[in-house]
């Protein structure tokens, strides 16, 4: 017995790790940073190089745009759309097209990011090397939070991608401001884990299984026997818990205390990267765990055995149990529509009165992580009454992901730019820009106003998609509450447009005072150079965005439909 569970386990990771491999050539990536410092060479090579490598092998390794069939032997080419849903590792993991899109994503701005780092001096020698293996992990972290399928790897994933983010902003040791910002995260991140895990083994204890797609068929089995008040009572507190973890890593009110402080403590890279890249694992980790909980049709229940290389997925008989989780989702769209309602708002009343341009931007992204959290109750919504647009709403999230990316790494590299000459990140210290450094001024306005989401800037791609998402849900579900999430995203943009056009009249109508920073450099032809790569993709992308949709469109639509 103990032979053939060790043979199973070792033919099943075998089989496994062709979809793993862009999380292999990170950790190999890690390796060789550390080894790296060994050798006395290695002073004369800047870590950032290997990080850049070690990203583009990884994401050339994922293969977004036409990934390697894992469940087929040997190893084939398909389109994306057509990528299968195959669990890895005993059902730890899962590897889909949903997972290879967002993966892509997050590896596509860690190149970007790696970048940055290298034009600016914020993260240079000799904090270098554990600066990138402090990204790379948390990368890593993030990568398994989008594939995770089993409530130990969802608490274990965000745990490494929130654990290496408290040391990167302490990573100066003389700046007292983020040791400060630094302490007040890793507390506030451990009190929300410990909440979150105390959760996680509530459902689990009560529905006997950590495996996603197992708890799943069980809480439907319950649903349709008939939920006794104290298990609902059980239930809700356990989902409660959970959300707690998951809305830390997306700063949603009411887990948001964390972010503004540690934004301005940090510095402007690691504020990016917490800003997009925390951001958009955890927005996939919410889909994830959304649907696979609670829309047992767009979860099959499988036991996967893996023979030679070989997955063969054994269909377990069950009962058309599905449709009597319909009460529980609608409870859980309920409470993420709250938060997300709830977040937005916050996050753009409180950017109003903000004077550091790090802290306006932590509340900003506050916003739209609300923003983001609306397409969800709109595919909680639609999966039972059509589920091609429920998935078509998750590729809406998708696009949204992808335009943010762009727009708000723009912004951060502007204020890490302009830090860099005038070593100043007040707002009031940005009076007269358009005089003194017209790049800088031209590209962080399109970044603003694309944040708001105005036309013709992509900012209104990604806004207009989740927006119409819920508006789709409205019509197909008559859902009162998806309306109002409808109208209170657009009153948020209409007042996120003051306090964002307010950095951009300081720039080009407020003149230059006494009390102005003075620009101490001129910024290098790389720093503009990188700057408009990222800028005229916001321009551009309205007359050009269908690629992109529809192949964020082709790769999730596996996850519901």
């Amino acid at each position: 017995m103990f032979v053939t569970l060790v043979n199973h386990l070792t033919s099943d990771t075998f089989a496994s790790l062709p979809g793993f491999g862009a999380e292999l050539v990170l950790c190999a990536t890690i390796v060789v940073i550390l080894l790296a410092r060994m050798f006395a060479f290695s002073e004369r090579i800047d870590s950032t190089w290997f990080a850049l490598v070690g990203t583009l092998i990884s994401l050339g390794v994922l293969s977004p745009l036409a990934p390697w069939d894992i469940s087929q032997s040997p190893a084939r080419m398909v389109a994306i759309g057509d990528l299968p849903r195959v669990e890895i590792f005993t059902g730890m993991l899962v590897y889909d097209g949903f997972s290879v899109v967002i993966k892509a994503l997050l590896l596509t701005f860690l190149l970007l990011f790696f970048v940055l780092v290298k034009l600016t001096k914020a993260h240079g020698k000799p904090d270098s090397p554990d600066f990138t293996t402090l990204v790379l992990g948390s990368a890593l972290g993030m990568c398994l939070m989008v594939s995770a399928n089993h409530m130990l790897m969802v608490f274990l994933a965000i745990e490494m991608a929130s654990v290496p983010s408290y040391a990167m902003v302490a990573i100066h040791r003389h700046d007292r401001k983020g040791s400060e910002a630094a302490l007040k995260y890793a507390v506030y991140g451990a009190g929300t884990a410990g909440v979150m895990l105390y959760g996680i083994s509530l459902l689990c204890g009560m529905l006997n299984s950590a495996h996603v797609p197992t708890m799943a068929q069980h809480l439907a089995e319950m649903a349709a026997e008939g939920i006794s008040p104290a298990e609902s009572v059980i239930l809700v507190m356990a989902m409660l818990m959970i959300l707690v973890g998951v809305a830390f890593k997306l700063s949603a009110v009411p887990f948001h205390q964390w972010c503004p402080d540690v934004f301005e403590g940090a510095t402007a890279e690691v504020g990016a990267f917490l800003s997009v890249a925390s951001k958009a694992a955890a927005l996939a980790l919410l889909v994830r765990m959304a649907v696979g909980l609670t829309c047992l049709e767009s979860a099959p229940l499988g036991l996967v055995e893996w023979e030679r290389g070989n997955a063969n997925t054994i269909a377990v008989e069950t009962e058309a149990v599905g449709p009597a989780l319909g009460s529980i989702r609608n409870v859980v769209a309920w409470l993420i529509a709250v938060m997300a309602a709830v977040t937005c708002t916050f996050g753009n009343l409180a950017a109003f009165a903000q004077t550091n341009i790090k802290r306006l931007l932590a509340y900003s992204t506050i916003a739209h992580a609300g923003y983001m959290m609306m397409a969800v109750p709109a595919v909680l919504a639609l999966v039972s009454i059509d589920p091609v647009a429920a998935g078509q709403c998750v590729g809406y999230l998708g696009l949204y992901i992808a335009v943010y990316l762009v727009m708000n790494l723009g912004a951060f590299a502007v204020v890490a730019m302009v830090r860099d000459v005038t070593r100043s990140e007040e707002i009031q210290d940005y009076a007269g820009m358009i005089h003194r450094n017209k790049s800088f001024t031209i590209c962080l306005a399109v970044m603003l106003i694309s944040l708001v989401g105005l036309p013709p800037l992509a900012g209104f791609i990604g806004k207009f998609a989740v927006f119409a998402g819920l508006a789709r849900g409205y019509l197909a579900s008559g859902e009162n509450y998806l309306i109002a999430l409808l109208v209170i995203g657009c009153v948020n943009t209409a007042i996120s447009l003051f306090y964002y056009l307010r950095i951009v009249k300081v720039m080009t109508i407020d003149s230059v005072d006494a009390d102005t920073a003075p620009m101490r450099s001129s910024p290098g032809i790389l720093q503009a150079g990188y700057l408009w790569c990222l800028t005229v993709p916001v321009l551009v992308l309205i007359i050009g965005w269908d690629f992109l949709n529809v192949w964020i469109q082709q790769a999730v639509r596996g996850l519901v439909s």
